[in-house]
Protein backbone atom coordinates (compact mmCIF):
# COMPACT_ATOMS: atom_id res chain seq x y z
CA UNK A 1 0.00 0.00 0.00
CA UNK A 2 1.35 3.48 -0.86
CA UNK A 3 1.43 6.01 1.84
CA UNK A 4 0.74 9.54 0.57
CA UNK A 5 3.10 12.29 1.69
CA UNK A 6 1.94 15.68 2.82
CA UNK A 7 3.28 18.67 1.00
CA UNK A 8 5.19 21.36 2.95
CA UNK A 9 2.28 23.71 2.54
CA UNK A 10 -0.06 21.20 4.09
CA UNK A 11 2.34 20.75 7.02
CA UNK A 12 2.48 24.48 7.68
CA UNK A 13 -1.28 24.74 7.52
CA UNK A 14 -1.66 21.88 9.96
CA UNK A 15 0.84 23.45 12.41
CA UNK A 16 -0.94 26.81 12.30
CA UNK A 17 -4.18 26.92 14.28
CA UNK A 18 -7.23 27.68 12.28
CA UNK A 19 -8.70 31.14 12.38
CA UNK A 20 -12.04 29.70 13.26
CA UNK A 21 -10.80 27.76 16.31
CA UNK A 22 -11.90 28.50 19.87
CA UNK A 23 -8.43 29.87 20.84
CA UNK A 24 -8.68 32.63 18.28
CA UNK A 25 -11.89 34.02 19.70
CA UNK A 26 -11.51 37.08 22.06
CA UNK A 27 -13.60 37.34 25.17
CA UNK A 28 -15.79 40.46 25.34
CA UNK A 29 -14.33 43.23 27.53
CA UNK A 30 -16.89 44.81 29.83
CA UNK A 31 -17.10 48.61 29.55
CA UNK A 32 -15.29 50.61 32.26
CA UNK A 33 -17.55 51.60 35.11
CA UNK A 34 -17.66 55.33 35.61
CA UNK A 35 -17.53 56.69 39.19
CA UNK A 36 -19.28 60.06 39.30
CA UNK A 37 -18.59 60.50 43.03
CA UNK A 38 -14.82 60.40 42.54
CA UNK A 39 -15.04 62.77 39.61
CA UNK A 40 -17.09 65.23 41.64
CA UNK A 41 -14.60 65.02 44.52
CA UNK A 42 -11.72 65.78 42.18
CA UNK A 43 -13.54 68.81 40.84
CA UNK A 44 -14.22 70.05 44.38
CA UNK A 45 -10.57 69.65 45.35
CA UNK A 46 -9.46 71.63 42.33
CA UNK A 47 -11.97 74.38 43.01
CA UNK A 48 -11.05 74.44 46.70
CA UNK A 49 -7.36 74.81 45.95
CA UNK A 50 -8.02 77.62 43.51
CA UNK A 51 -10.24 79.39 46.05
CA UNK A 52 -7.65 79.06 48.82
CA UNK A 53 -4.95 80.47 46.55
CA UNK A 54 -7.17 83.39 45.62
CA UNK A 55 -7.94 84.14 49.27
CA UNK A 56 -4.24 84.08 50.19
CA UNK A 57 -3.42 86.48 47.39
CA UNK A 58 -6.26 88.79 48.36
CA UNK A 59 -5.38 88.62 52.07
CA UNK A 60 -1.75 89.47 51.41
CA UNK A 61 -2.97 92.73 49.93
CA UNK A 62 -5.11 93.68 52.95
CA UNK A 63 -3.77 96.63 54.92
CA UNK A 64 -4.63 97.63 58.47
CA UNK A 65 -3.84 100.73 60.53
CA UNK A 66 -1.55 100.01 63.48
CA UNK A 67 0.26 101.96 66.20
CA UNK A 68 4.00 102.46 65.77
CA UNK A 69 6.33 103.87 68.42
CA UNK A 70 8.39 106.84 67.21
CA UNK A 71 10.53 107.56 70.29
CA UNK A 72 12.00 105.50 73.09
CA UNK A 73 9.71 104.94 76.05
CA UNK A 74 11.31 103.37 79.09
CA UNK A 75 9.71 100.52 80.99
CA UNK A 76 7.31 101.90 83.56
CA UNK A 77 6.85 105.22 81.77
CA UNK A 78 3.50 106.47 80.52
CA UNK A 79 3.22 106.28 76.73
CA UNK A 80 2.85 109.86 75.44
CA UNK A 81 0.80 110.90 72.37
CA UNK A 82 3.97 112.24 70.72
CA UNK A 83 5.42 108.71 70.67
CA UNK A 84 2.61 107.30 68.50
CA UNK A 85 2.28 107.22 64.73
CA UNK A 86 -0.20 105.57 62.40
CA UNK A 87 1.23 103.08 59.90
CA UNK A 88 -0.36 100.84 57.29
CA UNK A 89 0.80 97.21 57.50
CA UNK A 90 -0.19 93.91 55.91
CA UNK A 91 -2.79 91.90 57.81
CA UNK A 92 -0.54 89.03 58.90
CA UNK A 93 -2.76 87.86 61.76
CA UNK A 94 -0.53 89.33 64.50
CA UNK A 95 -2.60 91.21 67.05
CA UNK A 96 -1.07 94.66 66.69
CA UNK A 97 -2.82 97.51 68.48
CA UNK A 98 -5.11 99.22 65.99
CA UNK A 99 -4.72 102.96 65.48
CA UNK A 100 -8.32 103.56 66.57
CA UNK A 101 -7.29 102.61 70.12
CA UNK A 102 -4.59 105.31 70.38
CA UNK A 103 -6.59 107.25 72.97
CA UNK A 104 -6.50 104.20 75.24
CA UNK A 105 -2.79 103.64 74.63
CA UNK A 106 -1.80 107.04 76.04
CA UNK A 107 -3.44 106.11 79.36
CA UNK A 108 -1.17 103.06 79.75
CA UNK A 109 2.47 102.49 80.68
CA UNK A 110 5.23 100.70 78.83
CA UNK A 111 5.60 97.17 80.22
CA UNK A 112 8.99 96.93 78.48
CA UNK A 113 11.32 99.48 76.93
CA UNK A 114 9.77 100.54 73.63
CA UNK A 115 12.21 101.46 70.87
CA UNK A 116 11.49 103.67 67.85
CA UNK A 117 9.98 101.69 64.99
CA UNK A 118 8.28 99.15 67.28
CA UNK A 119 4.80 98.03 66.25
CA UNK A 120 2.81 98.08 69.46
CA UNK A 121 1.06 94.97 70.80
CA UNK A 122 -1.14 94.80 73.89
CA UNK A 123 1.37 92.80 76.04
CA UNK A 124 3.81 95.71 75.64
CA UNK A 125 1.49 97.96 77.66
CA UNK A 126 0.30 97.92 81.25
CA UNK A 127 -2.49 99.76 83.03
CA UNK A 128 -0.34 100.41 86.09
CA UNK A 129 3.34 100.72 86.84
CA UNK A 130 5.78 100.59 89.72
CA UNK A 131 6.59 104.22 88.96
CA UNK A 132 3.17 105.24 90.31
CA UNK A 133 2.22 102.83 93.07
CA UNK A 134 1.46 102.79 96.79
CA UNK A 135 4.84 104.34 97.62
CA UNK A 136 4.69 107.01 94.91
CA UNK A 137 2.84 110.29 94.59
CA UNK A 138 2.29 112.92 91.91
CA UNK A 139 3.09 116.52 92.80
CA UNK A 140 2.12 119.48 90.64
CA UNK A 141 4.53 122.38 90.32
CA UNK A 142 3.97 125.85 88.94
CA UNK A 143 7.46 127.00 88.04
CA UNK A 144 8.82 130.29 86.77
CA UNK A 145 11.59 130.92 84.30
CA UNK A 146 14.88 129.82 85.80
CA UNK A 147 13.30 127.20 88.04
CA UNK A 148 13.30 124.53 85.34
CA UNK A 149 15.34 123.77 82.21
CA UNK A 150 13.89 125.29 79.07
CA UNK A 151 14.28 121.99 77.23
CA UNK A 152 12.75 119.83 79.97
CA UNK A 153 10.87 116.90 78.44
CA UNK A 154 8.32 114.36 79.49
CA UNK A 155 9.67 111.23 81.29
CA UNK A 156 13.00 112.84 82.20
CA UNK A 157 14.58 112.19 85.58
CA UNK A 158 15.19 115.37 87.58
CA UNK A 159 16.50 116.46 90.94
CA UNK A 160 14.13 118.53 93.06
CA UNK A 161 15.97 121.26 94.91
CA UNK A 162 14.75 123.54 97.67
CA UNK A 163 15.79 127.11 96.86
CA UNK A 164 14.78 129.46 99.72
CA UNK A 165 13.66 132.94 98.86
CA UNK A 166 15.19 136.08 100.31
CA UNK A 167 13.95 136.91 103.78
CA UNK A 168 14.16 133.42 105.22
CA UNK A 169 16.01 133.18 108.53
CA UNK A 170 19.49 131.74 108.55
CA UNK A 171 18.31 128.33 109.71
CA UNK A 172 16.37 127.71 106.55
CA UNK A 173 18.30 129.61 103.92
CA UNK A 174 20.49 126.74 102.79
CA UNK A 175 19.65 125.04 99.55
CA UNK A 176 19.14 121.30 99.68
CA UNK A 177 18.22 118.45 97.39
CA UNK A 178 14.81 117.07 98.31
CA UNK A 179 14.96 114.10 95.96
CA UNK A 180 17.58 112.95 93.48
CA UNK A 181 15.28 111.00 91.17
CA UNK A 182 11.88 112.42 90.36
CA UNK A 183 10.28 111.54 87.05
CA UNK A 184 8.50 114.14 84.94
CA UNK A 185 4.97 112.84 84.44
CA UNK A 186 3.71 115.77 82.34
CA UNK A 187 4.83 119.22 81.32
CA UNK A 188 3.19 122.30 79.87
CA UNK A 189 5.71 125.02 79.12
CA UNK A 190 4.73 128.67 79.23
CA UNK A 191 5.86 131.48 76.95
CA UNK A 192 7.96 133.08 79.68
CA UNK A 193 10.12 129.98 80.15
CA UNK A 194 8.32 128.47 83.11
CA UNK A 195 5.37 126.13 83.08
CA UNK A 196 3.28 123.55 84.84
CA UNK A 197 5.10 120.33 85.65
CA UNK A 198 3.86 117.16 87.33
CA UNK A 199 6.51 114.97 88.91
CA UNK A 200 6.39 111.51 90.51
CA UNK A 201 8.20 111.24 93.85
CA UNK A 202 8.22 109.08 96.96
CA UNK A 203 5.27 109.65 99.25
CA UNK A 204 7.62 110.45 102.13
CA UNK A 205 8.95 113.60 100.46
CA UNK A 206 5.83 114.63 98.53
CA UNK A 207 4.33 116.86 101.31
CA UNK A 208 7.60 118.76 101.72
CA UNK A 209 7.92 119.37 97.99
CA UNK A 210 4.31 120.53 97.81
CA UNK A 211 4.89 122.92 100.72
CA UNK A 212 7.96 124.52 99.17
CA UNK A 213 6.33 124.60 95.74
CA UNK A 214 3.43 126.64 97.11
CA UNK A 215 5.88 129.41 98.09
CA UNK A 216 7.83 129.21 94.83
CA UNK A 217 10.95 127.72 96.41
CA UNK A 218 11.37 124.66 94.20
CA UNK A 219 13.72 124.24 91.25
CA UNK A 220 14.27 121.27 88.96
CA UNK A 221 17.66 120.11 87.72
CA UNK A 222 17.61 117.90 84.64
CA UNK A 223 19.66 114.70 84.54
CA UNK A 224 19.78 113.80 80.83
CA UNK A 225 22.08 110.82 81.34
CA UNK A 226 19.69 109.08 83.75
CA UNK A 227 16.80 106.96 82.44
Amino acid sequence: MRISEKSPQDARAAARPGLSGPASRKLPVPPRERKPALAALAVLLILGGALATTLLVMRSGDRVSAVQITQQVGAGQRIPPSALREVQIADTGIDYVAWRYRDQVITTYAAVTLLPGTLLTEPMTAKSTDQVGPAKAKVGLSLKAGQMPTDLRWSEIVQVVYVPTAGRNSATTQQKVLTTAARVESISSGRSGGGLVTIVVDTTIAPTIAQYASSGEIALISLPGVK
